[in-house]
């Protein structure tokens, strides 16, 4: 029976090796890219609700961009605070800044979805770039950096968008550390020809993929996922290409307690359900690979069988993992989490079983 179990133990760590090798080494180990400057026409999208601080913050620094041809859509989507105050002031402040006022109605009722279909028919560019409201751009040359990917084929562009550091923080480098896993995996998977998911936080695309799946109608009653479940339906081997280089990246604040952290990371797993088939296959049959290479080799050690072989084995996985992570995490500028990686990787796992039962139990809350 335990020879049975330690053959199931390295074929759950060849699975791993595949998928951090052969998938996410695709973006780990690509060189640095090239960045051609186009003079595309583009449309920086904001959608918010109840963003008032965040506004007066960053949306001066989406109108400092040094790019020719960019307007600004301000999304309006009901605030009941002083977002709409705000933002008409910014819309006498800046001629290629138009603002769009949503009205909440029984239909739609605080749906972003709604919100960002009126911003999206509003816009009057070709090329339309997302972030959110609590975000803002890394440089000046984030819409040129971003826009600098399209071509004829590639109408859909993934970017990265991260969190700020704090220190001192255990958190703060979890809440990193997911959002690095996260973009590896969606960068490589798009490198790969499979495209499956992006970020509001920094994603762009051609007005026309939108129009093509008749924007949010297949997953409209479904009040996350604007941004991948969106890129889930459009994207494609041909039309879908990734930006990396850190003059495109989005940086907004981190949640500061778990909980608030919880409820946004059960959000984003209550959108997974909806993804296509093959791609909740493959996102599952990494986590379940990731929770028994934990569980497994557990079992082998307590009855001390072969321990010289599991512990080579567990040797070979880490070793090819923190490779794999740290030269993805260099990348995207979080050199400083793959020092505690073996710590962070065992309680994210714990986190994510967590989130996923607390799912089982009850919904989710959504869009403010």
């Amino acid at each position: 029976m335990l020879i049975l179990i330690l053959y199931f133990f390295i074929f759950i760590v060849v699975l791993q090796l595949f998928y951090y090798l052969i998938v996410f080494g695709k973006f780990a180990f690509a060189k640095a890219q090239k960045i051609t400057p186009k003079k595309l026409p583009i449309s920086v999208i904001v959608c918010a609700k109840n963003e008032e601080e965040n506004v007066k913050k960053f949306i001066p620094l989406l109108a400092a961009q040094d790019y020719p041809d960019f307007e600004i859509i301000l999304i309006d989507d009901a605030s009941s605070d002083n977002t709409l105050e705000v933002f008409e002031e910014f819309e006498k402040m800046y001629p290629n800044i138009t603002l769009v006022k949503v009205q909440n109605n029984e239909a739609f009722w605080g749906n972003k979805k709604y919100a960002l279909t009126l911003g999206i028919k509003t816009a009057k560019k070709e090329y339309l770039l997302f972030t959110d409201a609590d975000c803002y751009p890394t440089s000046k040359d984030w819409i040129a950096t971003m826009s600098s990917q399209f071509t004829m084929q590639k109408t859909i562009v993934l970017g990265y968008g991260g969190y700020e550091k704090i220190a001192k923080s255990f958190l703060n480098k979890l809440i990193r550390f997911e959002t690095v896993l996260t973009a590896t995996q969606y960068f490589s998977w798009t490198k790969l020809g499979r495209p499956y998911m992006g970020v509001g936080r920094n994603m762009a695309y051609k007005k026309e993929e939108f129009f093509n799946v008749n924007g949010y109608i297949n997953h409209i009653q479904v009040r996350t996922g604007d941004d991948d479940l969106f890129i889930n339906e459009a994207a494609t081997s041909k039309n879908t290409t990734v930006i990396y280089a850190p003059e495109s990246f989005t940086y907004s604040k981190p949640k500061t307690t778990y909980k608030e952290w919880k409820n946004q990371k059960r959000r984003h797993l209550s959108t997974v359900t909806h993804y296509k088939k093959r791609d909740k296959f493959k996102m599952s049959l990494f986590f379940i690979s990731q929770l028994l290479f934990f569980v497994v080799p557990g079992i082998l050690l307590a009855y001390e069988f072969q321990w010289i072989i599991v512990l080579a084995i567990i040797f070979v996985r880490y070793a090819v993992v923190w490779t794999v992570v740290g030269c993805a995490a260099g990348k995207l500028k979080e050199k400083d989490l793959k020092f505690l990686f073996p710590i962070i990787e065992i309680v994210f796992i714990y986190f994510q079983i967590n989130t996923f039962i607390a799912n089982l139990i009850s919904k989710p809350a959504h869009w403010k």
